[in-house]
């Protein structure tokens, strides 16, 4: 997916503050939290469907003896990590690093509905079928 201009549509971030979030007398946003498990090289589940302007905070958890990631985005994203050499993702809630055996939480607010994919890029493994979708509803 593209913005007018052929920007890639991206993703609006929330800061990850579970505490400081949504709970009972909290005037803050809720927070609606997604799990993601890592096994078999597979994403499970491999669609989650969230509503625009929602904050999701996802947890992505590996359950394999190896390492993966967890990168979202449309076309422009994937097609630059499938040509690229980052070997670590820290800095973008979007594309997380997730070591073998670890879990990993990221937070995020869709800011357009559509359709997003999320992939590991790691040699091979989107080949394998590690692959995701998003929809972002109404």
């Amino acid at each position: 997916m593209t913005r007018s201009g052929g920007r890639p549509l991206l993703l609006v971030v929330a800061p990850v503050m579970l505490s400081a979030c949504g709970g009972a007398g909290s005037d803050g946003p809720t927070i609606r939290p997604v799990e993601i498990l890592v096994r078999y090289s597979r994403f499970e589940p491999a669609l989650i469907t969230v509503r625009r302007g929602e904050v999701v905070t996802v947890t992505l958890r590996n359950d394999d003896p190896i390492d993966h990631e967890w990168i979202v985005g449309g076309e422009a994203v994937h097609e630059a990590h499938r040509n690229g050499s980052e070997t670590e993702h820290e800095t973008r809630p979007t594309e997380v690093s997730i070591p073998a055996l670890s879990t990993k939480q990221t937070t995020v607010t869709f800011s357009e509905a559509g359709t997003l994919s999320f992939i590991c890029h790691l040699p091979g493994h989107e080949a394998y079928g590690m692959v995701g979708r998003v929809d972002i509803v109404e």
